[in-house]
């Protein structure tokens, strides 16, 4: 079994900066995606950023130039640093992790996290 815990939400200014955290814990041997998602009310889920155990980033055109994903592999522990805040980007953030190894060898896939609200406003 795999868990991911999200922390870092809140309210924030437009043109602000908020850093999103995702702890991954469990039996994992090895993690080969994470990727951080969002929801905005009434709208559907929306890939914002992800990487690969290889290091591999892959953004969302709106976030791209804004917000940096990063992973340190060794705490399975990923992040969502966000720049420039925009009224937009409010919604709550979900953390994915898909193909996960396990420490007995076995695969799962596509686990996610609680959430954390991410508001921008005035």
């Amino acid at each position: 079994q795999v868990h991911l815990v999200e922390s870092g939400g809140g309210l924030v200014q437009p043109g602000g900066s908020l850093t999103l955290s995702c702890a991954a814990s469990g039996s994992i041997r090895s993690i080969y995606v994470m990727g951080w998602y969002r929801q905005a009310p009434g709208k559907q889920r929306e890939l914002v950023a992800d990487i690969t155990s290889g290091g591999t980033t892959n953004y969302a055109d709106s976030v791209s130039g804004r917000f940096t994903i990063s992973k340190v592999h060794t705490k399975n522990m990923l992040y969502l640093q966000m720049n420039s805040l925009k009224p937009e980007d409010t919604a709550v953030y979900y953390c994915h992790a898909d193909r996960i190894v396990t420490t007995d060898l076995r695969y799962e896939y596509d686990y996610w996290g609680q959430g954390t609200q991410v508001t921008v406003s005035t």
